[in-house]
């Protein structure tokens, strides 16, 4: 029993340390380095590098366009988990629940597969075409969005989406939403149809409607899922640099009005060879994605919903 044991141990081990060591190469280590670069005045090109200690940080917080960038950031944060979430969660819900018949009266719609495929097609984009795409939308003279406007009639409300400082961020953060909805909208749907249909049919047979049902049954069993939606999600806004880059003026402009910290990071890297203080960007988006999926999973602790 015992060569039985170890041989098993040697077999675990041959087939886990190479996944491991691969890991601890392409992942862990390009990660310590760039904590450490962060510490230092590097150009990215000379061997020369010059150990500066926190300077970059303490730079970082009188910078203005980095602290534009870390205020976009927090607004995308707010902005773009709740709008995905809140319309995913309502797809899902119409899709699943919206039918008319059935012993419940929560049955799902005719041509639902059909409605989840529809919405999951932008998943099927990469994000710099969607960005590409969206930027002809918005275009201020031949785009669909102001072309539609003035077909209808509401020519007032054409705008140069892109290139309006109060409007250019909305107008990226919109198209982050367009983008995921329907991958969430597929997530939720999924955990909606695992609910046992005899939960459903009780909660009916006390007497709740459509809004009761959706708010005290369906949605606590699918909190899980919005818990890591919620996390993703967060990620992306923190990000957003595809899109920024690609679709405004600049980039990050106008004015500012749509810098993001990766968009700075790239930047300093490449345009000004910076490489020390962009580590330190680089630092910092970790720190603030590390701490918001944190306190996201300790919120949301909870003893685990029991269905007998």
């Amino acid at each position: 029993m015992t060569a039985i044991r170890h041989g098993r141990h040697r077999f675990l081990a041959a087939a886990i340390l190479p996944g491991l060591a691969l890991y601890a190469v392409f992942v862990l280590s390009p990660y310590a380095q760039a904590f450490y670069l962060a510490l230092t005045d590097w150009s990215g090109v000379s061997g020369q590098v010059d150990y500066v200690g926190l300077a970059n940080f303490r730079q970082l917080l009188s910078d203005p366009l980095f602290l534009a960038a870390l205020r976009n950031n927090a607004l995308m944060l707010l902005v773009v988990p709740a709008a995905t979430i809140a319309l995913g969660l309502l797809l899902a819900t119409l899709v699943n629940f919206g039918g008319r018949g059935g012993s419940t009266m929560l049955s799902a719609v005719r041509g639902g597969e059909f409605y989840k495929t529809a919405y999951f097609f932008p998943q099927l984009l990469s994000l710099p075409i969607i960005a590409v795409l969206w930027q002809f939308v918005y275009h201020p003279n031949e785009g669909l969005l102001n072309g539609v406007l003035r077909a209808v009639g509401l020519d007032a409300l054409a705008r140069t989406w892109l290139g309006d400082p109060r409007l250019a961020l909305w107008a990226v953060m919109a198209v982050l939403v367009w983008s995921s909805v329907g991958f969430y909208m597929v997530l939720f749907s999924a955990a909606m149809e695992s609910i046992p249909r005899d939960v459903l049919e009780a909660a009916v047979l006390d007497g709740a409607g459509r809004l009761d049902t959706l708010r005290r049954v369906i949605l606590p069993l699918v909190r899980d899922n919005v818990q890591v939606a919620f996390v993703y999600l967060g990620v992306l806004a923190l990000d957003g640099f595809a899109v920024v880059q690609i679709m405004t003026v600049g980039p990050g402009g106008p004015d500012g009005s749509t810098e993001v910290i990766g968009l700075g990071l790239y930047r300093n890297a490449f345009t000004y060879g910076k490489f020390g203080y962009a580590a330190a960007m680089g630092v910092a988006l970790f720190l603030l994605t590390l701490a918001l999926a944190v306190v996201t999973m300790r919120a949301g602790r909870r003893e685990p919903v029991e269905l007998s």
